[in-house]
């Protein structure tokens, strides 16, 4: 989940998980083997997932199906036979495909589970909290959680570098005192339901005690949004995803939500549990990776694909290879 705020994804989820297994099966009926010549690099030594048949999945976003990719490839480099089913539509059938043990793994966000599948309503303030309440409750489910990334893939403010060369900001608090100092400079870019929603926009404005006035509100599509800001003539701030690849190719800044409004939405491995108990040195091949991913890598490899139009497994890969996890063959 990215764009739906957490309450409505976690009222629509209540009705499509009645329809999970269906839409589970429909989503796994494509998938190819993957074939790369891959062997260890620092993970995987030894091979010990060799004579293992794993099938990895993702959702349809560039950023989750490049995780997808990076989870296959260090099984297959680990030895074991990869079936590629990445590209999943929506978050539920991925989601499903983990929990019956149609897929072995993929990358999930804290804050998707704790809301949308766990059903809650508050997030966790604090990430590693919020991924421990995760882990925990999903024993029930039979799903396991491996260590999560700093990469946290949540909302965010964006401002152009030229402007905030001005300005200065680096956090919401920061926006709210120049809304106090000097309304009229602070001009947003939002889409239609972060501007109405109590979890966008107004409960920003609450949680930070500033007032947008609603003429310097402006209602756009997400990618117009990017645009916008970064033409510097239209918006001041815009409306962001942390990850999103056009923070770095538009030469963004993005601002600290240093109340913790927004949930955290840390990327971690997501397992079917019996997989993990099975080969449970999976976390040994999977730790490491996660303890390098970042908002930042993670915003570089999107570009990647978003941006320069790469192909997500092609990231993947080079990627992996240049940090010596796996080696080409």
């Amino acid at each position: 989940m990215r764009k739906l705020s957490v309450r409505t994804a976690a009222t629509a989820c209540a009705a499509l998980l009645a329809l999970a297994p269906a839409l589970a099966g429909c989503g796994l009926k494509s998938g190819s083997p993957m074939v790369d010549d891959v062997v260890p690099g620092s993970v995987g030594q030894g091979q010990p997932l060799k004579g293992a048949s794993l099938t990895v999945t993702s959702k349809n976003f560039s950023e989750n199906i490049v995780l997808g990719q990076m989870i296959g490839l260090i099984f297959k480099a680990a030895g074991a036979e990869v079936l590629d089913r990445t590209n999943l539509p929506g978050s539920i059938s991925a989601r499903e495909a983990i929990r019956q043990g149609d897929a072995d793994a993929m990358y999930e966000y804290t804050g998707t589970a704790w809301i949308t599948y766990l059903g809650n309503d508050e997030p966790i303030d604090d990430p590693y909290r919020q991924w421990e309440a995760v882990r925990d409750a999903d024993v029930k489910n039979g799903v396991a959680w491996l260590a999560p990334s700093t990469l946290n893939n949540t909302y965010t403010l964006a401002i152009s570098r030229k402007n905030n060369a001005k300005y200065g900001l680096k956090t919401m608090s920061d926006v709210a005192e120049l809304a106090a100092r000097d309304p009229a400079a602070v001009t947003v870019c939002v889409e239609n339901e972060f501007a109405s929603r109590e979890d966008g926009l107004p409960g920003m404005e609450k949680a930070y005690g500033m007032k947008i006035p609603a003429g310097n509100v402006m209602k756009m599509d997400a990618g117009i949004i990017y645009t916008q800001v970064s033409k510097s003539d239209s918006c001041l701030l815009g409306e962001a995803f942390t990850t999103d690849g056009r923070i770095q190719a538009m030469d963004l800044d993005t601002l600290a939500d240093d109340r913790h409004f927004f949930p955290n939405y840390n990327a971690a491995p997501e397992l079917h549990a019996k997989t993990l108990a099975k080969y449970p040195v999976i976390a040994e091949l999977l730790d490491p990776l996660s303890k390098r991913l970042t908002t930042e890598i993670a915003q570089r490899l999107n570009a990647e694909v978003d941006v320069d139009g790469q192909d997500p497994h092609d990231v993947a890969k080079e990627w992996l290879v240049a940090e010596g996890f796996i080696k080409e063959g």
